[in-house]
């Protein structure tokens, strides 16, 4: 059974079920969960339902079809559709759900995703993956959330819905404000209130003029702050809280990733 995330709002196990609040804007939930016997009677979500199958074989009818769902799919359901849920083999099956709220996906989607609620697609699997290792990161939200906005672009392009390109200026106008948020921090939906634009605009707007998504860049500016601090002499642990890093150890693994050395050791050299 999967271990429970750090700092986790809500956590629940039983047998190898195990859900949280990740505490990320337009995740309702995460639910990661191994089934053998269990068998969902037909019910619906207010959230739209987005899974990954790890293993085995999902069976289930939604809006009165039966689908099939083998290792490596991923699936969509949208909110307020009935659907059931089973193993077709008496193997079970694992998956990791993402409960999104229902205008993270455009609603407009529905009828296709009732359509096709299956999306082969190598690097949405890709995406999806990295963004539930990340979701074990209380501290990495500004990163969860830019990787969620880049898996609803690409649903989006995915179920043929046009995107609109990001307007000139956005990137700039993106650095200044996470330069001004240093230490409190900003989520994308913050960013994307001021700046009037989707979140998945100003992530793409970002990376195309600056070489790196959003929160790594915050993240080399926090870091960048605290080597000024720490040759200052100020304790690691008040540099941490100083600069917006989650917890000192947030900032330890960050620092060595990025200038090579632990920061007890870049201070005392």
């Amino acid at each position: 059974m999967l271990g429970e995330p750090p700092g986790f709002l809500y956590v629940r196990d039983v047998s190898q079920v195990r859900a949280w609040l990740p505490g990320v804007p337009g995740i309702a939930e995460a639910f990661h969960a191994r089934f053998t016997d269990h068998v969902y009677p037909p019910h619906a979500h207010d959230t739209w339902t987005l899974m990954i199958v790890d293993d085995g074989v999902v069976r289930y009818d939604l809006h009165r079809h039966e689908h099939g769902a083998p290792t490596g799919t991923v699936l969509l359901l949208p909110p307020h559709i009935a659907h059931t849920g089973r193993s077709a083999t008496a193997h079970g099956f694992h998956k990791r759900v993402l409960y999104l709220d229902a205008d993270v996906v455009d609603t407009a989607l529905a009828g296709r995703v009732v359509d096709e609620p299956t999306l082969p697609d190598d690097l949405l699997h890709l995406r999806l993956d990295q963004l539930h290792r990340v979701l074990e990161d209380p501290g990495a939200v500004l990163e969860a959330e830019s990787r969620l906005a880049l898996i609803t672009d690409r649903i989006a392009r995915r179920l043929d819905r046009p995107v609109p390109p990001g307007r000139p200026g956005l990137a700039g106008a993106l650095r200044d404000l996470l330069d001004s948020r240093l230490a409190t921090g900003i989520t994308l939906r913050e960013a994307g209130a001021q700046l009037h634009a989707d979140p998945a605009h100003l992530v793409r707007s970002f990376g195309r003029e600056f070489g790196l998504p959003p929160h790594r860049y915050l993240v080399g500016r926090r870091v960048e702050a605290a080597r000024r601090r720490l040759l200052d002499g100020e304790p690691i642990a008040d540099v941490a809280a100083a600069v917006g890093f989650h917890d000192q150890s947030h900032l330890h693994r960050h620092f060595t990733r990025l200038v090579g050395t632990t920061p007890r050791r870049f201070a005392g050299a």
